[in-house]
């Protein structure tokens, strides 16, 4: 009598393989019963797979970043590189945080991996949700790093189906049964290749949802687009009128005795900076500098890797922010797939001494689009979830005297009317913070109440906002999961 699970054990959790039926992998995930019977169920429904759709698919490579000038340019010159942030679910690629590569680079070193409107564009290495893919638009010239793979169909409606098919969760989960890696799965050429393709699904539902997705987050980007306009009208700081840009508009003097003993960047002297500088004292309410509020600040630090053995008795795991944690829309985006555990020793995190409201600053980092010294604020709720602590690239300041989130506020829409762009230097391709500039830059200062009827108002927008995001969401995920289960019916 061949052994059976006993009836009240779950059996997707302890479940009885044959030796016949091992397929070359030991992992017990790969033989879980429930995840086994969608694919064979996906593959009784299939007709086709993925290599039968793809005309040449092809992986690209990430130039060095230690040679950042013979590779990389800025938005204005340069050729899209793609990384695995840019793909979405939607099936649309995001060109936020995008980085640049130059043109030499693009057809030379990079030249196999190009990327043209329409291809399909599909992750096949990295934490977090596998296989995702998105098509590149009408008229994109780009190209992408090896952790996704470009696949060109030669067919604008192809690609959009199978991007479509490619983001159903169960479609996802048969890919990522197929990947292999520990710490940084990978989903090898033959995998991605043999994906099971079923053909005729009706992806209305999905593009409607899709259009409704967009038309939410459409007045979300509105509502956030006017913060910035709300805190300057309201602290009576009116922005200087744009100009041409010629060069007669751009070329400015200064006198000698403004830049004796100082810097000679142009960019601190040039008359943009200087009329927004002056736009702060046309405010009706108090000035300070930062650094009046100041009561401690203190630098980050790395530490040792999580694998490494240390002892616990020195050392405390923490959840380390970096500079890419950083949300250029609401706060910090703690993604579970992206964060970084570390071990931080504890004298140094006693040094750090991390209170809720202490103020996170950006101070390496950047790049060509976006100047460095963003801010974000230490919440209770962020505080409550895990141990914190900031790398070597982050500047902690806790303040009093002022209300911190209307600092936080504050110094957010300063970055934003790229103030802040005039506080840095540039080495090596990296932006450095000059820390006392930035310390001593001009924070308005309404009466308390003021501030957190600001903040107040600030918050509510953020939360209407992230609110018509999260409906948004939630209809596509339920548009998904009714087409999932058609599927699944059948």
């Amino acid at each position: 009598m061949p052994y059976e699970v006993p009836q009240h054990i779950a059996t997707n959790k302890v479940f009885i393989v044959n030796f016949s039926e091992l397929e070359g992998r030991l992992e017990p995930e790969f033989y879980r019963p429930s995840i086994a019977s969608l694919e064979n169920h996906i593959r009784s429904l299939s007709s086709h797979k993925l290599r039968d759709y793809a005309l040449s698919i092809a992986g690209g490579a990430t130039p060095p970043k230690t040679e950042t000038a013979k590779y990389y340019t800025d938005s204005e010159s340069g050729i899209p590189f793609l990384r695995v942030q840019n793909l979405q679910t939607n099936g649309e690629l995001s060109l936020n945080d995008c980085v640049y590569i130059n043109e030499d680079t693009h057809n030379g070193l990079l030249k196999r991996s190009q990327v043209a409107e329409d291809d399909l564009l599909v992750k096949i290495t990295g934490v977090g949700r596998m296989a995702i893919a998105s098509v590149a638009p009408k008229g994109f010239v780009g190209n992408t790093n090896q952790h996704m793979v470009v696949i060109k169909t030669g067919d604008t409606e192809l690609s959009k189906y199978l991007a479509h098919y490619l983001n159903l969760d169960i479609i996802e989960r048969i890919a990522s049964r197929h990947s292999t890696g520990g710490t940084r799965p990978a989903l090898d050429y033959p995998s991605l290749k043999s994906i099971p393709i079923i053909e005729d699904i009706d992806f209305s539902l999905i593009d409607k949802a899709l259009k409704e997705k967009k038309e939410k987050e459409e007045k979300a980007c509105e509502l956030l687009d006017n913060i910035d306009y709300y805190l300057l009208s309201v602290l009576g700081i009116k922005m200087p009128t744009s100009k041409s840009q010629t060069l007669q508009d751009r070329v400015f003097t200064v006198n000698y005795n403004k830049i004796s003993g100082g810097r000679l960047d142009p960019k601190l002297y040039s008359t943009s900076i200087v009329q927004l500088m002056q736009s702060l004292f046309m405010s009706p309410y108090d000035k300070q500098p930062l650094k009046d509020f100041i009561i401690r600040s203190c630098s980050g630090d790395w530490g040792k890797d999580e694998s490494e053995e240390v002892n616990e008795n020195k050392y405390t795991k923490c959840l380390v922010i970096r500079a890419t944690e950083f949300d250029n829309t609401y706060n910090l985006h703690l993604d579970n797939s992206r964060v970084k555990y570390r071990w931080i020793e504890n004298s140094k995190l006693s040094k750090m001494n991390i209170h809720a409201n202490d103020l996170l600053i950006e101070k390496s980092g950047g790049s060509e689009d976006q100047p460095v010294g963003r801010i974000s604020i230490l919440t209770d709720e962020i505080l409550k979830e895990n141990r914190i602590a900031y790398s070597n690239f982050i500047h902690k300041i806790t303040v009093e005297g002022i209300n911190p989130m209307y600092l936080y506020f504050y110094l957010k829409t300063m970055h934003n009317i790229k103030i802040t762009d005039s506080m840095q230097s540039q080495t090596n391709g990296i932006r450095n913070l000059i820390m006392a500039e930035y310390f001593n830059q001009t924070i308005v200062v309404p009466p308390l109440p003021k501030q957190q009827e600001i903040v107040d108002y600030i918050a509510s927008i953020r939360q209407q906002a992230k609110a018509l995001q999260e409906e948004g969401k939630y209809i596509l995920e339920q548009a998904k999961k009714e087409v999932e289960q058609m599927i699944i019916d059948q």
